[in-house]
C-alpha cells in the first residue's frame, strides 16, 4: 500500500510539472527582453557592470542601477548559444519550478494540491513570459517553503540569506523577502496578542524572523550598485507617472478575461472563509491579506498572492476521493503501469511540441509585435541618432540599432524618471508643448506606430519628411527628403483608452 501511495505522489507530481512546463512557455517578445539581452551583452564582452547609461542620448552618463544584471547574463548567454527557444525553455523551467515548491507546501491529498496549484497558474497567467520577473516569482516560493519548513526544522532558515543575496543580483523584486518575513512576523505577533499561540513557542520564532530580516537588510549592497539599491524599490513605488505609465502598475482590469482565474481563486478563497474550511493561523493569514491588496493594487504582484493564497485554498477543498482513489489504484497496479506510463508520455510529447510551435513562430510573432522591417530599413540606410522611438519599442531598438543609434527613452523607467516619462506621454498623445519637447532634445528621427497621434501631425511640420512606412511603423527623419517612396501611407485614428494600447498587459522588470 505504501508503494502505490508513493507511486501515486510522484505521478501526479510529474504530470503537474510536465503540464505547467507547457503553460507557462511564452514566447520571447516581451518588450523589456532587448534592453536585458543588450545589457547582459555589454557586460559579457567589457567584462564588468554598467554604472552609468549608453543606450539613450537623453540619460547618456547619468547613473543607472542594473539591479537586473545577472539575469541579463544568463538571458544573454542562453540566446547567444541556443536562440530564442533556449529562453522560452528556460523560463518555462523555472517558472515551473516555482509552482512545484508552491505544490509541497499545499496540505491534503496530493490530487487536490495539484488542482489548486493549476489554479493559482491559471491565475497567475498574465505575469508568464521571458522576463527577469520570473526569478522572483521562483525565489519567493522557495522563500515561502523555507519559512514554512523552517517552523519544524529551523535550520533551513540558515538558507534565506544566501537565497536573499542570489535574488537581490537577479531581480529587484527583492524587497518582496523583506516584506514576506515582516508579513510573516506581524501575524505571530497577533497570534501572540490573541493568545493562539503562547509567548514561550512564538517568542523563539519571531527571533530568528527578526535575525533573518536583519541579514538580508545588511546583504542588500552586495552587488555591484551597492547600498544604491536601498533605494531603488522605494523610488519604484513612490513614482506615480511610472505607476500610471506602465500596465503592470495598473490594478486588473476584471471586465478582460485575462483576469477572470484570479477573480475566480479570490471568490474560491473568500467562499472557504466563509464556510469556516480555511482557518489558517494569523502567520499565514497575514501575508493572504497583505499579497491580497499588493495583487488588487498591481497586477504584477498576482503571482505572490498566488504562492500565499493556493495553500489556504488547497486545506480547504473538500475531500471525495473514493471513486479517485480507487481509479488510480487500479490504474497504477503493477499490472497496469502502462497507463501512467502513457500519460506521462503523451505530456512529455506535448511539452515538447507546444516547445517546438513557438520556437517556430518566434520570427511571426516578432514581426508582429515589433517594427520588423521598419529597422531593417534604418540598418541599411543610415539617418540622424537621435531617435524618439515609441515606448513599447525602445528596448527592441537598442537590441537592434545600437550602438549605431541611440533612444529617446525606453522600458528602464526608473532610470528615465518622472519628467521624461511625461515627455513621451506629451509627445504621443500630442498635447500642448510637443513641439517643444523635440526642439528641446534635438530629436532627428522618429519611429511610431502609425495609429498614433504624432504620426498625423509630424509630417505637416515643416522639414518632417516620411521616409518608411507599412501597416507597422512610420519612420520619419528632420531635413531630409525620403530616401525612396514610401509605401502608401495608411493613417489609423488615435487610440486614447490607454497610453499603450495592446493586446496583454505589457509586464515590465
Amino acid at each position: 500500500m505504501r508503494f502505490l501511495e508513493v507511486t501515486r505522489s510522484h505521478f501526479v507530481g510529474v504530470v503537474l510539472f510536465l503540464g505547467l512546463l507547457a503553460m507557462t512557455a511564452r514566447n520571447a517578445v516581451d518588450p523589456d527582453l532587448w534592453w536585458h539581452l543588450r545589457a547582459g551583452q555589454w557586460i559579457v564582452e567589457n567584462g564588468r557592470i554598467p554604472h552609468v547609461d549608453t543606450f539613450s542620448f537623453t540619460r547618456a552618463g547619468h547613473a543607472w542601477i542594473a539591479h537586473e544584471w545577472l539575469s541579463e547574463v544568463i538571458f544573454y548567454q542562453l540566446w547567444k548559444h541556443g536562440g530564442p527557444i533556449a529562453l522560452i525553455i528556460f523560463s518555462a523551467v523555472v517558472t515551473s519550478a516555482g509552482f512545484m515548491v508552491l505544490y509541497l507546501r499545499c496540505p491534503g491529498k496530493r490530487s487536490l494540491a495539484a488542482a489548486a496549484t493549476a489554479i493559482g497558474a491559471l491565475a497567475a497567467a498574465p505575469c508568464w513570459g521571458v522576463r527577469p520577473q520570473m526569478f522572483t516569482f521562483a525565489c519567493a516560493s522557495l522563500l515561502l517553503w523555507l519559512i514554512w519548513r523552517g517552523e519544524s526544522r529551523p535550520a533551513l532558515l540558515l538558507w534565506i540569506p544566501p537565497l536573499f543575496l542570489l535574488w537581490l543580483n537577479l531581480h529587484g523584486g527583492f524587497a518582496l523577502a523583506l516584506a514576506l518575513l515582516v508579513a510573516y512576523g506581524a501575524g505571530l505577533l497577533v497570534e501572540a496578542a490573541l493568545g493562539t499561540t503562547p509567548w514561550r513557542q512564538a517568542r523563539p520564532i519571531l527571533t530568528r524572523v527578526l535575525l533573518l530580516f536583519l541579514a538580508c537588510v545588511a546583504l542588500v549592497p552586495l552587488n555591484p550598485s551597492g547600498a544604491r539599491l536601498y533605494r531603488y524599490p522605494f523610488d519604484t513605488v513612490r513614482s506615480p507617472t511610472m505607476r500610471s505609465f506602465i500596465v503592470e502598475w495598473f490594478s486588473p482590469n476584471f471586465h478582460e478575461a485575462l483576469y477572470l482565474p484570479f477573480l475566480v481563486l479570490c471568490l474560491l478563497l473568500l467562499t472557504a472563509f466563509a464556510s469556516g474550511r480555511a482557518k489558517p493561523k494569523a502567520r499565514v493569514l497575514v501575508p493572504v491579506l497583505f499579497t491580497l491588496l499588493a495583487a488588487l493594487d498591481a497586477v504584477r504582484h498576482i503571482p505572490i498572492f498566488v504562492l500565499t493564497a493556493i495553500p489556504v485554498l488547497a486545506g480547504a477543498l473538500p475531500v471525495r476521493s473514493g471513486w479517485r482513489e480507487g481509479f488510480l489504484r487500479r490504474a497504477q497496479s503493477r499490472p497496469r503501469l502502462f497507463f501512467p506510463a502513457a500519460i506521462v508520455t503523451l505530456m512529455l510529447i506535448f511539452v515538447v511540441v507546444r516547445w517546438t510551435i513557438l520556437g517556430r513562430h518566434q520570427s511571426a510573432l516578432e514581426a508582429k509585435e515589433f517594427p520588423q522591417k521598419a529597422v531593417s530599413f534604418l540598418r541599411e540606410n543610415q539617418q540622424p541618432q537621435r531617435i524618439f522611438v515609441y515606448y513599447d519599442w525602445g528596448g527592441y531598438a537598442i537590441w537592434k540599432l545600437y550602438p549605431e543609434y541611440r533612444v529617446f527613452a525606453d522600458g528602464r523607467a526608473d532610470l528615465y524618471g518622472d519628467d521624461l516619462l511625461e515627455s513621451i506621454r506629451t509627445l504621443v498623445q500630442l498635447r500642448s508643448g510637443w513641439q517643444e519637447i523635440i526642439q528641446r532634445w534635438q530629436i532627428e528621427t522618429v519611429l511610431i506606430p502609425p495609429n498614433c497621434a504624432l504620426a498625423q501631425a509630424l509630417p505637416l511640420e515643416p522639414n518632417w519628411h516620411v521616409i518608411f512606412s507599412d501597416s507597422k511603423a512610420i519612420l520619419l527623419v528632420k531635413g531630409k527628403n525620403s530616401v525612396e517612396t514610401p509605401q502608401s501611407l495608411v493613417i489609423l485614428p488615435p487610440k486614447s483608452e490607454k497610453m499603450f494600447p495592446r493586446d496583454e498587459p505589457n509586464l515590465r522588470n
